[in-house]
């Protein structure tokens, strides 16, 4: 089972999503911004590091959001989403294909990793 972490990052009403790269595992799918959780990190320094390796941004990490296990056939992930806020940057797609900004209605107009469905479903209920 491999550790990760993951940002929900809300501008107002909106928060942000990234579509994997087209040659990675789950390409072109979308996600919150995040990764592995790497040998001596805490999860908080590894959401930091993806998100400054990622977006060139530095994070703010707040509470848990909510944490799951799935089951991909090539791999489990022990997810854990972390409200986030950035700090300092400027968003800079480095890893990501694309990030959007979107609201929890028009989350139906985008195709996200499996094991986003039932996170994406409580933001629906709780934002």
């Amino acid at each position: 089972m491999v550790q990760v972490v993951a940002a929900l990052i809300r501008n107002g009403k909106r928060f942000l999503i990234c579509r994997r790269p087209a040659h990675k595992a789950r390409g072109l799918l979308w996600e919150f911004v995040g990764g592995k959780v790497e040998k001596g990190e805490t999860k908080e320094q590894a959401l930091v590091r993806e998100c400054r390796e990622e977006l060139d941004v530095t994070v703010k990490v707040g509470n848990v959001f909510t944490e799951l296990i799935h089951e991909y056939p090539d791999i489990t992930v022990d997810l854990t989403l972390f409200n986030a806020e950035i700090e300092s940057g400027e968003i800079k797609l480095l890893e990501h294909s694309a990030i959007d900004w979107i609201t929890p209605d028009e989350i139906g107009n985008f195709e996200f990793c499996p094991a986003d469905k039932d996170i994406l479903k409580k933001i629906k209920n709780e934002f």
